[in-house]
This record gives C-alpha cells, sequence and structure tokens, in this order.
C-alpha cells in the first residue's frame, strides 16, 4: 500500500529516512516529496547573540531549521574553535530546551545537553519551562516567520523573559507541482497522505485536490501533530490520524491503524 510523506529526505546513522524504514516495516511503501524550503535570516545578529550566553539565562530550538541556523553561524563567523573551547562549555551551564528527539539530535551534534524533548509540542514545553525556569535572564528563542505564538505567550504570562530572533523564513519548496505530478502519474492515489505543519498543507493542498479529483475520499489523511491536525479540519479535510508524538514510530503505528478496516486512530 503506497504512502505519501510531504516532507523532505533526512537520513540517519543507517543511511536511511527513518520514516520511510517505519512504514515499510508495516509493508506500506513509502515516498517523501518535500514541499517546503527555508531561507537563513539574521544570521550576523544571531551569531553575536550566540558569542554571548553570559547575557541569556538558556536556549530554546523548537525546529532543526533554528539549530541550522546555530550551525551555519558557527561555521560562517569562524567560531568553531571558540565555541569548542569556551562557548559550549558556557551555554551547557545554562537550560538548553528543545521539542522533540530530531531537533534534540541537532542540539547535540554541535556539543549541547538537551531538555525537554519528550514534551513533543510547543505547549508542553511551556508547560516544563515555566516549571522549571527561575532565571532573571531571557532565553535567547531563535525561531522561524511563521513561529507560533503560544509558547511566547505562555511564558510572558509565568513572568519569564524571553528574547526572539527570527532565523530563517519559510517558503513554498519550488519542485512542489512537478514532484506531486510525476508521482500521480506514476504511483496513482496515494492510500494516505501525511502533512508534516500547516504551513506545507498550505503550499501543497490545491495541487493535491486537483491530482486527486473525485478520488481524494479515499485518501486517509494524516498530520504529525495536533497544530498540524486542526489546519487540515479548518481546510474541511478529514483527520484519519494524529500521530501521538512526532516520532516515525508515533506516525507509522497511527497510519497502520487508519488504514486497516474500519480503523482510526
Amino acid at each position: 500500500m503506497k504512502v505519501l510523506l510531504l516532507k523532505d529526505a533526512k537520513e540517519d546513522d543507517c543511511g536511511q529516512d527513518p520514516y520511510i524504514r517505519e512504514l515499510g516495516l508495516y509493508g506500506l511503501e513509502a515516498t517523501l516529496i518535500p514541499v517546503l524550503s527555508f531561507e537563513f535570516l539574521s544570521l550576523p545578529s544571531f551569531s553575536e547573540k550566540l558569542s554571548h550566553p553570559e547575557d541569556y539565562g538558556g536556549l530554546i530550538f523548537t525546529s532543526p531549521r533554528a539549530v541550522e541556523a546555530a550551525e551555519l553561524c558557527l561555521e560562517q563567523n569562524n567560531k568553531t574553535e571558540v565555541w569548542e573551547r569556551s562557548l559550549k562549555e558556557k551555554w551547557n551551564a545554562k537550560s538548553v530546551y528543545v521539542v522533540g528527539n530530531a531537533t534534540a539530535s541537532l542540539v547535540s551534534k554541535i556539543g549541547l545537553d538537551t531538555e525537554g524533548e519528550t514534551c513533543g509540542n510547543a505547549e508542553k514545553l511551556a508547560e516544563y519551562i515555566c516549571s522549571r525556569e527561575s532565571s532573571a535572564l531571557p532565553l535567547l528563542f531563535p525561531c522561524g516567520n511563521l513561529k507560533r505564538e503560544i509558547l511566547p505567550k505562555a511564558l510572558k504570562d509565568k513572568g519569564i523573559a524571553m528574547e526572539s530572533i527570527t532565523v530563517y523564513q519559510t517558503v513554498a519548496h519550488p519542485g512542489i507541482q512537478g514532484n506531486l505530478n510525476s508521482y500521480y502519474s506514476q504511483q496513482g492515489v496515494p492510500a494516505s497522505i501525511t502533512f508534516f505543519s500547516p504551513s506545507g498543507l498550505t503550499y501543497s493542498l490545491k495541487h493535491i485536490q486537483e491530482l486527486s479529483g473525485d478520488n481524494i475520499d479515499q485518501i486517509k489523511f494524516a498530520a504529525i501533530g495536533p497544530t498540524t491536525a486542526r489546519a487540515l479540519a479548518a481546510q474541511g479535510l478529514p483527520v484519519s490520524c494524529t500521530a501521538e508524538s512526532p516520532t516515525p514510530q508515533a506516525l507509522a503505528t497511527g497510519i497502520r491503524k487508519a488504514l486497516q478496516p474500519h480503523g482510526c486512530c
């Protein structure tokens, strides 16, 4: 059974995207099509802030792209040496909060110790931070242009200082239409389609509706989390599956249940 995942490929240590592998364990043939591209912004300013950990109570990373922006800052400004020698240790003396295991894995690769990754989404991370944070210094929050206000508002309501800096913006992937056309012509209408963000839904839904036609009612639509599920519902699409956590294992389990006769998750 063929399933379509609207995300870019991320190979793990085994050289395969973990979502493809997990779905394959259930006999599902998954294809990845990227629907988003990212442009990095304000890197000189972000680099300067990373150079002054004494000004902050800690860091918050809620997306892999924000971590990539940090990596670029270290590479572009020849900061790798000073990062390894002193900056990394100074940041590790503070809290480094993250959402999700994928983001945590990237943060650990630049040498930082993470906490909060099991929270799964911004709402739960905000609760976690509020239960632990006592520093009077602001938390540094590198984010994207489409960030939601749930986390900033929750921290503000609890009197926890935070300084946001927009380090990337989300745009439509230039190959969406061509890649979807090619997929449908070769594979036909998929049994399931998974969306990984509200912006990914925005950029791809029109093409999917046109290509699926009357067969769109046959597709089981899945969401990686509750925010994306709400975006699907707002577009009038039935949500057959919302992953219990943003992991390959949870999504694969949910899709398998949704594709079973009378299945739901």
